[in-house]
């Protein structure tokens, strides 16, 4: 159903001459990752190199990210981290020194957690503009913002800025966000939320900047009590109860395996479920009068939603990671465990257990271990780097400058068949191999930019339309997600401009009738946030910004249609149905 709203195209790609000229032009503010152009990061860089009294600039050398940030290095920062387990009320003395200044930013991993900060400034009469990949939400007379990482603006100065989830400049992937955010925001007091295995590699890497660090710990608000005993049966299900599994397929057994038993009423949440189709599905959960006093979720339930939940009660602790099945580490154990008792809810503490005996052993070890201390945060090199590093390698293509990953090449099929082979020379993989790195970082993992460079590799576009579309949040082990990728691309090389009904059939979305329907509109939904992400860029390119952004609102409505009236649920009238889903069409 939903794969077909997505139009098919054959692809021919055109050999790509690379114009440097082109390359070199300013990058619009949102796509810059510096507050210099190329030529004054070139000035800095070389006399930053001269001051360490080398004889010849080294554009590999990134071993003083600090220097990147020459707004930050002006001030001599405050920098208070906020350290403890979930529902310890770190992050809300945060927010409150936030909410006191005169300007600021709140930076944290995802949209809801933007969405939630902008809406309880605004209710504090704080105007606070809210900035994500997908929206802006201006506020009249706003000195404040709330973003995701990704978004900070490092060309502002701040009187306070805050940080949340700072452990995450650890995560292999977007790391390197969390790095930028953590060296280059220019604020004279800089919040730091997060564990407390965050704080020693923190402090390591401020020891260069001069910035004041001070560790402020906090404990839980209310006692988390492991039980000792498994659920055993399901009958044990009770209100409040929140079960844990690791894939969909599992989610939604489990939530037909509960409603069988005719006490409760399952919500579910899970990664791939719009943002705001979770937070409704989180807002039913929450309402007492609701029927819905049962949630099943996967991980997604560790940050980003004020959950009421007696207990967690995990199905299982394995999950696959996308390379192989493992047990869950201490910190993520701890993360999703912690989500139970919330400070503010009608219940005095907070459980866990396990449905399996078997599973109790690790729970209570992971809960009584510190999570481990972070060595190393993540980095990648900005695309002004890149861009200065081309200049000197001009024959190589944009696909040289990702590193090859074996076998990707046969993992593609439809429109990847026309996909360049990936070449032995690599650009990136000659500058990582020469790039120097302080023991404090590591390379973030760019496996899922190569997957978008070997695809776009050979379109007529210049270097930095080719870097913003292998940044973009486009989920590459989707295949409708992918093909929306490579036909916004295709179309913005070949006519400048993407309109989006010539690829998209907004009239045939409906409400899914399988679990399989389910997931092809959940892809839908991300090509269309993809649209918007590239709207917020390329605006004159990409100008049907409102019909995504209803057509999103759209397919959200259709999924919670299903979730609420097709799932596992006992059947409803047959006439309410048709009517609802008429009125959704």
């Amino acid at each position: 159903m939903a794969s077909s709203l997505i139009r098919r195209q054959t692809y021919s790609y055109s050999p790509y001459l690379r114009n440097l000229s082109d390359a070199m032009k300013p990058l619009p503010l949102h796509v810059q990752l510096n507050l210099y152009s190329l030529t004054s990061v070139w000035r800095d860089l070389r006399r930053f190199n001269s001051s360490c009294g080398a004889s010849k600039f080294d554009l590999t050398d990134l071993s003083h990210p600090h220097t990147w940030y020459p707004n930050a290095r002006r001030k001599k920062r405050n920098v208070i981290m906020h350290v403890g387990p979930t529902n310890s009320g770190k992050t809300y003395h945060a927010l409150k020194q936030l909410e006191s200044s005169t300007t600021g930013v709140y930076c944290g991993p995802l949209r809801l957690l933007a969405w939630e900060v902008a809406k309880r400034l605004n209710k504090a009469n704080v105007p606070c503009n809210l900035i994500t990949g997908q929206e802006r939400e201006e506020i009249d007379g706003a000195k404040h913002k709330a973003v995701t990482v990704e978004m900070a603006d490092i060309t502002c100065e701040y009187q306070c800025a805050v940080i949340d989830e700072i452990q995450m400049v650890g995560c292999k992937t977007r790391g390197y966000s969390f790095t930028r955010a953590l060296l280059g925001i220019s604020a004279d007091e800089l919040h730091l939320c997060g564990d407390a295995a965050a704080v020693p590699l923190v402090q390591e890497i401020l020891k260069v900047t001069d910035d004041a660090v001070k560790v402020e710990c906090y404990e839980r608000l209310l006692p988390l009590i492991p039980s000792k005993v498994p659920l055993g049966s399901f009958d044990n299900i009770q209100t409040g109860d929140c079960v844990v599994t690791f894939s969909r397929r599992q989610i939604y057994k489990l939530k037909k395996r509960i409603e069988n038993g005719g006490k409760h009423l399952c919500s579910v949440v899970y990664g791939s479920l719009p943002p705001e189709t979770r937070t409704r599905q989180a807002t039913m959960f929450n309402d007492e009068s609701s029927e819905f006093d049962v949630l099943v979720a996967s991980d997604a339930i560790g940050m980003g939603l004020n959950l009421n939940i007696l207990r967690i009660i995990f199905a299982t602790l394995k999950k696959f990671d996308g390379i192989c099945m493992r047990e869950l580490t201490v910190p993520e154990i701890k993360q999703i465990a912690g989500r139970a008792g919330r400070y503010g809810s009608k219940f005095p503490f907070g459980e866990v257990t396990c449905i399996d005996a078997e599973d109790l052993p690790l729970l209570h070890s992971s809960l009584e271990s510190p999570s481990p201390v972070l060595e190393r945060a993540g980095l990648f090199p900005t695309f002004d780097l890149l861009s200065l590093y081309s200049r000197l390698h001009p024959t190589y293509s944009f696909h040289n400058i990702l590193p090859p990953i074996h076998g990707v090449d046969h993992l593609m099929s439809g429109p990847f068949e026309h996909a360049p082979a990936t070449k032995q020379a690599s650009f990136l993989e000659q500058f990582l191999e020469k790039a120097k790195l302080s023991p404090n970082y590591f390379i973030a993992n760019c496996e899922e930019m190569m997957k978008v460079a070997a695809v776009i590799d050979e379109l007529p576009l210049v270097l930095r339309d080719k870097y913003l579309f292998c940044m973009s949040p486009v989920d590459m082990n989707d295949d409708i997600s992918t093909q929306g990728l490579i036909q916004f691309a295709e179309s913005y090389s070949k006519k400048g401009i993407v309109r989006l009904k010539e690829i998209f059939t907004p009239e045939t979305l409906q409400v899914p009738k399988s679990q399989d329907e389910l997931k092809e509109l959940e892809s839908v939904h991300k090509v269309l946030e993809l649209y918007v992400w590239l709207s917020f860029r390329l605006e004159d390119s990409f100008p049907n910004r409102e019909l995504a952004s209803s057509q999103k609102a759209m397919c959200s409505l259709l999924i919670e249609e299903f979730l609420e009236r097709l799932g596992w649920q006992k059947p409803r009238a047959k006439g309410l149905f048709e009517r609802s889903t008429q009125s959704c069409r």
